[in-house]
């Protein structure tokens, strides 16, 4: 492109996010059930983080990760939901350029960090069910606050590079992004330069802070899942087995969606198809990780008793 035909075309001041559709009842519904979503994803989480902080019983490194994962979800969905509320709210989905930027910035950092968080919950709970007599060693209070800080510093630091790479790249239209948040290909798919290497980068850093913990997470809860078969009480196998495939079930999802979208070839007709898959990690999983992760649980229903 010479220069005289990039001093012709409009540089981009803000975008457009298309959502799930338009028509005054359709945005109606989906305002409604996004709204409930939230309030109930809120709620729920800011209960856990109560719960746990109040109840000194709950002082454990499996509920100091719960805690955190409550506190990241709480952060996740009010990076999304709130702002896709207005637009159906009052029907403006313009964003600017910069809000945009941001926007994927701390959805990306919060992606990451959860991912690298549920393989240490993971870890945490290969070592109770499969290390008993080595966990109260191994899994010190140190060791948790270690973990857990390396979760949210890699997360923000990850995303740092992408977020660079696409926010140097040159828009100059269209400004309608085929998505209900601000996401990496769909903006990448508007950019008017070369997007090329932006695209694989995305791709590469998406593969290696996602699939590993998903091998390192599945692993972990398959020895757990071994294990727990060992136990000689029909019972109690049937209720430990049921809560670890639970937790498997949420963590098969939550990978499932991000690799569909992230590291998947992709192409145009692909981004429609991965409004949906992305659903799954930004507004289901912080909706039901409360539920998996913590009313099942024996030690949570006692602190409840005795609120």
């Amino acid at each position: 492109m010479t220069k005289q035909e990039w001093k012709n075309k409009t540089v981009v001041t803000e975008f457009i996010l298309l959502g799930f559709g338009n028509g005054p009842e359709l945005d109606s519904l989906l305002f409604l059930m996004f709204l409930s979503i939230y309030i109930v994803t809120i709620t729920g989480n800011i209960f856990i983080i109560a719960l746990v902080v109040a109840n000194r019983h709950l002082h454990t490194p499996m509920y100091f990760f719960l805690g955190n994962l409550a506190c990241l979800e709480i952060c996740y969905s009010s990076n999304i939901l709130p702002r896709m509320l207005l637009s159906y709210l009052g029907g403006d989905r313009s964003i600017s350029v910069n809000g945009c930027f941001t926007q994927y910035y701390f959805f990306g950092c919060l992606g990451v960090a959860e991912c690298y968080l549920l393989t240490v919950m993971s870890y945490d709970r290969y070592l109770a069910v499969c290390k008993p007599l080595h966990y109260p060693s191994r899994m010190n209070s140190k060791l948790c606050l270690q973990l857990g800080a390396a979760s949210w510093i890699s997360g923000f630091l990850a995303n740092s590079i992408l977020t660079f790479l696409i926010s140097n790249l040159d828009f100059c239209g269209p400004n309608e992004i085929d998505h209900f948040f601000c996401d990496s290909f769909p903006m990448i798919k508007l950019s008017c330069s070369d997007s090329h290497v932006a695209g694989l980068v995305t791709s590469a850093v998406a593969g290696v802070c996602s699939l590993p913990p998903f091998l390192l997470t599945f692993s972990s809860y398959l020895y757990i899942i071994i294990t727990v078969m060992r136990i000689p009480s029909a019972t109690g196998r049937k209720k430990a087995f049921s809560t670890c495939s639970s937790h498997l079930i949420v963590v098969i999802l939550f990978y499932w969606s991000i690799l569909t979208v992230y590291v998947l070839p992709h192409h145009d007709t692909q981004i429609s198809p991965n409004k949906v898959f992305s659903v799954f990690y930004t507004i289901l999983t912080p909706l039901v990780n409360p539920l998996i992760y913590s009313l099942r649980n024996k030690e949570v229903k006692e602190a409840l008793r005795k609120q």
